[in-house]
């Protein structure tokens, strides 16, 4: 994590049930790097032991601070788990520089945003971008109860009423897909951010209804996979360093703990970012992200959550 920043907690807010905003700064005092819409941080906590990815939901022209906000996770693998009972304002984090994997479409005549739940993180900066372009979009989010739902008190006042529609389903609201699809110009360009469930309806009705790959955007960080298996070793080929990969380990978090820096986002074989040419040797894929053919030709692999078929593994890294 050489390019790691290092940053303070300067404030923990709850935005909701469940849900706490963290306000970072750079322990130094210096401005952050400047980030777009759609962007995400890797978040380091417990001394590197955990990982998660968090959506940037300040304003995209403000490098004094970073804002987070992170939804306590009913199975929680860690991450949210130790942000929300272990942090506290004054703390210090180590943070990945901005990334981002969904950004927004310069092609675009119109920008359909869906968002479900704490999938609504990304599209704060996005609702910024699209307003300053004066950009024509809608953002339709979907959420469980007003309890359990962050940024409802704000919304409304950066958006109009044609451009946001609110669905509770505890009170019997529903988002029609296939109807509002429909109604859209042929240069909509449709996102998506929420749980499994909710981008794979979303994908599978934009594809029966015609729409190009090019038109569907999605992010997604939840893919339950069993990333347990047998112990092997990897050698990487650039980095001329042999590692053991315990068998209740990862092949990424064993790349990791040997301080090399691997782009990853999702850590659930959902995003692609980690994606690493395979030298020698076969994978066992456990990602959501690599097609069947792909899978098959053995000339790649998802670091985070797929393992070696054999005792060993060579990649280019």
């Amino acid at each position: 994590m050489n390019d790691a920043l290092k940053v303070r907690v300067a404030r923990i807010e709850q935005l909701a049930a469940g849900i706490k905003r963290f306000t970072l700064e750079a322990r130094d005092g210096s401005p952050l790097p400047a980030f777009d819409s759609g962007s995400h941080v890797v978040v380091h906590m417990d001394g590197g032991r955990l990982s998660n990815a968090y959506s940037l939901t300040g304003q995209i022209d403000d490098t004094s601070c970073y804002r987070i906000s992170v939804r306590l996770e009913e199975a929680s693998r860690g991450g949210s788990r130790h942000m929300h009972e272990n942090v506290a304002e004054g703390d210090e984090l180590e943070i990945g520089p901005p990334g981002n994997l969904f950004g927004l479409a310069d092609a675009a005549g119109k920008h359909l945003l869906i968002a479900g739940g704490i999938g609504i993180t990304p599209f704060m900066t996005h609702i910024q971008a699209l307003a300053r372009q004066n950009a024509c979009f809608e953002l339709h989010y979907c959420f469980r109860n007003r309890q359990s739902a962050a940024y409802l008190d704000s919304l409304p006042l950066l958006l109009t009423d044609t451009q946001l529609k609110l669905y509770e389903s505890d009170l019997g609201g529903r988002l029609d897909l296939a109807a509002l699809l429909a109604e859209q110009p042929e240069d909509t360009h449709v996102y998506v951010c929420g749980p499994a469930s909710l981008n794979d309806a979303v994908i599978a009705a934009a594809r029966k209804a015609g729409w190009s790959e090019e038109r569907i955007h999605y992010e997604q960080f939840r893919n339950d996979v069993d990333t347990a298996g047998g112990a092997f070793e990897v050698e990487l080929a650039k980095s001329g360093v042999t590692l053991s990969v315990g068998a209740d380990d990862t092949l990424l978090r064993a790349i990791e703990k040997a301080g090399i820096k691997v782009d990853c986002m999702c850590r659930e074989g959902i995003c692609g970012s980690c994606e690493t040419a395979i030298v020698d040797g076969e994978a066992d894929h456990r990602d959501n992200y690599l097609s069947d053919d792909e899978k098959a030709a053995q000339k790649t692999m998802m670091l985070c959550v797929s393992r070696a078929r054999g005792q060993r593994l060579v990649l280019d890294l």
